[in-house]
């Protein structure tokens, strides 16, 4: 079989142009340190290549997400706990004052140290993190969530919103606690109800719970208590509710609760004939009401040492317990969330590790084969190129 000059020529051209493009490609891989650059190197790697790193980048922005979670519950928790030490200290200094031996100097200057401290507390509630965003405003980010009135009661501007972040597939964690639930929503220390100890009291006594039993039955509204002398030495309590009904209990016992339909009503001590006490529905406390009012019973010395005083100061400590207790939820559900992301994003690091592991077998260059085969083909090349400049330097004359 005859072979033409140019088929000769057209298929040692296209070898040695297969050798340089083969020569090239190792030396792309050699470059980059990857045995796969287009999808053409390997079709089924590469789309494993792709599928890897959109998990990858997934994951990524879960980690992401759980840092900027991780800094706003770190602060959060943080300033839960300087309020903490705040309102402990506070507490103290209400304890101390009922030491009968301190003049109204004396607890006039705890007042003030307590209002120095109250002060300090409305700042810790009132904090905003480095992009100026109200720790405690819920979605209100851009409010001063707390302020006192002018009747001395604190509002709260904020919301109840929680911000929530993606941390994983499915699965959303609040990124703050909102102020209401920090220094708002306390339980109210004895139940349903507030007491107005009125300044007639003459009785050592407080009122420990004072609860709705039955929904139905109770009146709406306001009771009044007045205990009364029963001609025999011991008292009778007349229980009257807003609509007006009295509802006379006879003899009188303390350590017995007070029973009207559907409220009950058990006091501790002992009160005295023309001793009243008023309630009022209130389901829940706030600690700033609570130290504002005990900043302004210290400051009242002779209120302070009345019976009616102490019953108040009792009443006033009581509700700090329970705004302490909230705080200390609080800072709970912080420190829950911090963990939880802490787990998140220990199991997200775990899966990179992984992914990276799959994604190296696919893409990551073996160095020493790739230079094997790097040889090989400059051999190939050199001697293919050698054969086609000997081939077309032939001639029919050279043989004449």
């Amino acid at each position: 079989m005859r072979i033409s000059t140019a088929q000769i020529y057209n298929q040692t051209s296209t070898n040695v142009m297969n050798s340089q493009s083969a020569t090239s490609k190792i030396m792309d891989q050699l470059a980059t340190g990857k045995k796969v650059n287009t999808a053409g190197d390997d079709p089924v790697a590469a789309i494993g290549i792709d599928n890897i790193k959109q998990q990858d980048a997934v994951v990524e922005q879960f980690l992401e997400n759980i840092d900027y979670a991780t800094s706003r519950l770190a602060v959060t928790e943080s300033k839960i706990g300087s309020a903490e030490n705040v309102v402990l200290s506070m507490r103290e200094q209400m304890l101390r004052s009922v030491n009968g031996t301190l003049s109204d100097a004396d607890r006039q200057t705890i007042a003030d140290d307590m209002q120095s401290s109250l002060t300090e507390l409305l700042s810790i509630a009132n904090s905003k993190d480095e992009s100026g965003n109200g720790v405690f405003s819920g979605f209100s980010t851009n409010s001063t969530p707390f302020a006192f009135d002018n009747s001395g009661k604190i509002n709260y501007s904020g919301d109840a919103g929680v911000r929530e972040t993606v941390v994983a597939s499915g699965v959303t964690m609040g990124t703050n606690v909102p102020g209401d639930s920090v220094f708002m929503n306390a339980a109210n220390a004895i139940g349903d109800y507030s007491v107005n100890y009125l300044p007639n009291q003459q009785g050592s006594f407080s009122v420990e719970s004072a609860t709705i039993t039955d929904a139905s039955t109770a009146v709406s509204g306001n009771y009044t208590i007045d205990f009364v002398d029963n001609g025999s030495g011991g008292l009778n309590a007349n229980v009257t509710d807003s609509a007006g009904t009295i509802t006379n209990i006879t003899d009188f016992d303390p350590t017995n609760p007070i029973v009207v339909a559907g409220v009950e009503v058990q006091l501790t001590g002992t009160p005295v004939a023309g001793d009243t006490v008023e309630l009022t529905p209130a389901q829940d406390s706030n600690i700033f009401d609570t130290l504002n009012s005990a900043i302004a019973l210290l400051s009242d010395g002779e209120k302070l040492n009345s019976p009616q005083g102490q019953s108040e100061m009792a009443q006033l400590l009581n509700n700090l317990s329970c705004g302490q207790e909230q705080m200390g939820i609080s800072r709970s559900v912080a420190g829950t969330s911090l963990k939880s992301l802490e787990s998140f994003a220990s199991t997200h690091e775990e899966g990179q590790l992984i992914n990276q592991s799959a994604l190296s077998l696919l893409e990551d260059l073996d160095y020493a084969e790739a230079i094997t085969e790097f040889e090989k083909q400059q051999v190939s090349l050199n001697a293919v190129s050698s054969v086609f400049s000997k081939v077309g330097s032939i001639s029919l004359f050279d043989y004449l």
